[in-house]
């Protein structure tokens, strides 16, 4: 909707017009030289021709123009767009993302074609990021050590792009899981958001870093942090042969998510990751309406443009 911010700067419009008539013109006697305003006091002249000749010259009619354009502008023309603001759940949401080597194992299926764990997790990760408008949302990556790829945001779609550029080894090969969850709950401990939420995904077994993941949990619990695990990969430790490389931890991630008071997901293929989305999607739910917000687009600049240009061309020709 088209509207003007302060339209009470239209009532100057006639100022020049009744200046000219109430301000008699000054009279200068010596030697002063009187040098006018080449504009404004052109604007007065020019009233004051209008008023003596009846009719206006083009050059009247520019200065005029150059007025009521500076006015405009003045006046704070805009358009007037309602959007939805940004929705806040009050939530932070810290997805704890596994990197070491054996992410790279292609026993997953996307889309018809084999590809790694890595892949199949950042295509449906990034999707799920997206989809957590409200929430402050936070990476961490973890392998051999734990780092943060994006601080608490609102900005999903930062997140999203993150997690899409995920490698394998930036964080070293090995899987660290305390470090990866404890480094989440370090920058949750400062956090006041109603309700923080970890959700640690990893596809093998704790094999670095001096604490035990369950202690680690144990302080989540301590903290009011409910920690979703998500175990990936095929095989697990219960269920492979002896020395059998690449299987998953399931039953500590369980552990992790039971004493945190969270929930734990067991993947073994795409589906069920994009399962397991879904279900965290309702599990820990955004709401769905926001408060309204009110943007502007501004037009002054195109009068005062406009108003300058004509200025310009005034300075540079001598208009009659």
């Amino acid at each position: 909707m088209f509207e003007l911010a302060d339209p009470l700067v239209l009532v100057l419009l006639p100022l020049p017009f009744i200046a000219a008539r109430l301000l008699a013109p000054r009279g200068f006697s010596g030697r002063t030289l009187l040098v006018p305003d080449r504009i404004g006091g052109a604007l007065l002249a020019a009233s004051r021709a209008r008023l003596g000749q009846g009719r206006f010259s083009l050059k009247q009619g520019l200065l005029w123009a150059i007025w009521g354009l500076t006015l405009f502008a003045l006046s704070g023309p805009r358009d007037l767009a309602p959007v939805s603001a940004l929705k806040v759940s009050g939530r932070d949401l810290a997805i704890a993302l596994d990197l070491s080597g054996s992410m790279v194992r292609d026993d997953f299926h996307l889309n018809g074609q084999q590809v790694s764990r890595l892949e199949a997790v950042t295509a449906i990760g990034a999707e799920f990021a997206r989809r957590r408008g409200g929430d402050r949302v936070a990476l961490i990556v973890f392998g051999s050590e734990a780092y943060y790829a994006t601080p608490f945001t609102f900005d999903t779609q930062a997140v999203a792009q993150r997690i899409e550029e995920a490698t394998i080894g930036i964080s070293g090969r090995a899987t660290n899981i305390s470090d990866g969850l404890g480094l989440a709950l370090k920058r949750m401990a400062e956090s006041e958001a109603a309700s923080r939420v970890v959700i640690l995904l990893s596809d093998g077994v704790n094999n670095a870093g001096a604490t035990n993941p369950l202690g680690v949990a144990e302080l989540a619990a301590r903290m009011g942090v409910r920690v979703h695990t998500i175990a990936l990969g095929p095989k697990d430790l219960e269920s492979a042969a002896a020395g059998e490389r690449g299987v998953v931890d399931a039953a500590t991630l369980g552990a992790i998510a039971r004493i945190s008071g969270g929930e734990s997901f067991r993947v073994k293929t795409t589906e069920d990751l994009i399962a397991v989305t879904q279900a965290l999607d309702r599990l820990e739910a955004t709401d769905s309406d926001g408060l309204a917000a009110e943007v502007y687009r501004d037009y002054w600049p195109w009068p005062a443009a406009l108003a300058v240009v004509l200025g310009l061309f005034l300075l540079w020709r001598d208009v009659e």
